[in-house]
């Protein structure tokens, strides 16, 4: 059996069972204990599983958020790969949506001397649009001081009044079963709306997002594209089933 067969299987057994025994996958895959070891080493840095003694257990991220401030820094290489990819898609005159978001944030130096128009609910963002003299909405309601996103009643009326060509959007999860999930209820509205109210919609994720699970779903994985620095193999047939991934050379 090929490397990437064997880890899918892995994979699917964890989506299925949430532990598996690491005697279980040597008998069932039929490879040395050496082979195995390896296999949930490299998916464990691909963020797809967690080792225990004995095995492995699924990787699920259910807690806490992480604050903007910290997320910033995470990937920035990949993330700014990322950003230069989604601005590709960009037409002139467009009206875009760019949701809070660290990946996202690395976008707007790249739209100086643009033609188009912003609409954020990131504080944050509308700042430095700007002072990159780019025209900008920016959409009202009650600030998250942890992720410095715009979330509540008053956001999402005001978004359902617009229309955009494209919006970009940041998630903290990508799965196939599960879709594009988010932890915070209000802002996995927001995002929801965002990219029903576009043209085309596109979600922004490192490959750390793939295969994860976060507390709220926002909407199943065909509803945008994604675009990504890349998607582990182990997972790439089963998101491409679903929806279109567009991955760019760090």
């Amino acid at each position: 059996m090929l490397t990437e067969e064997r880890r899918k299987k892995i994979v699917e057994w964890l989506d299925q069972y949430s532990i598996v025994k690491s005697q279980d996958l040597v008998t069932q895959l039929n490879a040395s204990e050496s082979t195995i070891r390896r296999d949930l080493q490299e998916l464990e840095d691909e963020g797809l599983l967690v080792r225990i003694h004995g095995g492995a257990k699924r990787s699920q991220h259910l807690e806490q958020e992480a604050a903007m401030a910290e997320k910033t820094f995470k990937n920035i290489h990949q993330k700014q790969a990322i950003a230069r990819l989604a601005v590709e898609y960009l037409t002139e005159g467009d009206v875009i949506y760019l949701d809070a978001g660290s990946t996202t944030l690395e976008m707007v130096p790249l739209l100086k001397n643009k033609i188009l128009t912003v609409v954020t609910n990131s504080v944050g963002i509308a700042a430095r649009l700007v002072e990159q003299q780019v025209p900008t909405i920016v959409i009202g309601g009650r600030i998250k001081l942890t992720t410095d996103a715009v979330i509540g009643t008053q956001a999402i009326e005001q978004l359902t009044n617009y229309r955009f060509n494209k919006a970009f959007i940041g998630m903290n999860g990508v799965h196939p079963t599960h879709g594009f999930t988010t932890p915070d209820t209000e802002e996995a509205s927001l995002k929801k709306l965002a990219m029903q109210q576009a043209e085309d919609a596109y979600v922004l994720v490192d490959h750390t997002k793939f295969g994860q699970t976060s507390f709220v779903k926002v909407a199943p994985l065909d509803s945008a594209t994604i675009l990504t620095d890349k998607c582990p193999l182990v997972l790439y047939d089963k998101v491409a089933e679903m929806t279109t991934i567009k991955e760019v050379t760090v």
